[in-house]
């Protein structure tokens, strides 16, 4: 037997996790490149200060402001005269959606039971599937990146997963899911399984793109899960959550790790909604810049998926190791992921967006060069 005595099917694997390099223009984890303004920081440096004042206790491990913060929030993340009827009952909270995700698998989950997607979609699924336990199915999608609902049909009634997880909009793709396929996989999933909609980057959609959030009051079975660290630019609080029905919300506590949120987290999260408005300042340069980016990479000639989120993915190459890496030399870093010859990009500022293109650019004309005999 090997040492340690690893279970078997985690033997062997790499640790997840995209290159941390020490590189000028880092567009490779869809961060948001605004920091906080320093009254921002302020704020949320005296509520932690408060918070530190009684670390010698648990935290609030229902975390009901917070709740109720973010309850609020979502109510009016559908522009002026939005209320989805989110209730505090109906909003769960963890360190990341990453937790919330593995608790989602560990919960409705495990042994016996069926995790499913459709591919390409987030490399993070299956391996959630794998610490709870839960058998890992993969759909595929058409070759534009669009929803094949046909397909859906024949798998869901093939598996009959107990949990489905559909990125809207989709990583590393970019697309999102009309509100018609999220409706009609909710009814075919029925009470036997729940549906996931990943809403990380919710906030970057274009306008006329609706959230799943409309779709919570008439579908029991659905979860619509979001984070702080995309469009809030709180990343490094590592705060996630979900709106879901309250019997769902209550399942969580079973398998929930006590007191699993912390009072510094909760005081952070609680202090970024404050500023909510000004946090999400940058959301609308960041989609303008994204469309410049999409509309700039199609005049080159590259093939660009439609994006809703923070990032657009770009191919196809032939040796997209070899792009990658010449950016990369340039002092720009991206991501190589999604399907084979795709690149995905960050959208950064409009200096780092710049940098970018000048380093593809020049990357591909030193390619071109050494290819031309």
């Amino acid at each position: 037997m090997t040492w340690p005595p690893l279970r078997a099917e985690l033997q062997g694997v790499e640790p997840y996790g995209a290159p941390q390099l020490d590189v000028p223009v880092c567009l490779n984890v869809n961060e948001n490149p605004y920091p906080p303004s320093a009254a921002v920081v302020a704020d949320i440096a005296t509520s932690v200060a408060h918070a530190a004042a009684s670390l010698n206790r648990y935290p609030d491990r229902e975390f009901t402001d917070l709740r109720s913060g973010l309850a609020a929030y979502l109510n009016t993340s559908g522009g002026p005269g939005t209320d989805y009827g989110i209730t505090a009952d109906q909003v769960w909270v963890a360190n990341g959606s990453n937790e919330v995700m593995l608790q989602l698998l560990q919960a409705f989950g495990g042994p016996g039971r069926t995790a499913l997607s459709f591919a390409p979609t987030y490399s993070m699924y299956p391996e959630y599937a794998r610490d709870a336990m839960t058998g890992w199915v993969a759909g595929r999608r058409y070759e534009d990146f669009s929803f094949d609902s046909d397909h859906a049909r024949e798998l869901l009634a093939e598996h009959r997963p107990s949990v489905v997880l559909l990125p809207s909009p989709n990583n590393p793709t970019g697309t999102a899911l009309p509100h018609d396929v999220i409706a009609t996989v909710c009814e075919l999933v029925g009470d036997t399984g729940i549906v996931v909609i990943d809403e990380a980057y919710a906030e970057f959609r274009r306008e006329g793109t609706p959230s799943a959030l409309e779709l919570l009051a008439g579908n029991r079975n659905l979860v619509v899960t979001r984070t702080m660290s995309k469009a809030f630019a709180l990343a490094g609080a590592r705060l996630g959550y979900l709106a879901a029905a309250p019997e769902i919300c209550d399942a969580l506590r079973v398998v929930r790790l006590p007191y699993h949120l912390s009072a510094v987290t909760q005081a952070t999260a609680s202090a970024a909604l404050r500023h909510a408005p000004e946090l999400l300042g940058a959301v609308a340069e960041l989609r303008a810049e994204r469309d410049r980016t999409v509309a700039w990479l199609r005049a080159q000639g590259h093939k660009v998926a439609d994006s809703d989120a923070n990032f657009c993915l770009f191919g196809i190459f032939a040796d997209r190791h070899a792009v990658w890496q010449g950016l990369l030399d340039r002092g720009v870093l991206i991501r190589e992921t999604g399907p084979a010859g795709w690149l995905r990009v960050s959208i950064g500022t409009a200096e780092e967006m710049m940098a970018f293109k000048d380093a593809l650019t020049g990357t591909l004309t030193a390619m071109l060069t050494e290819e031309t005999p």
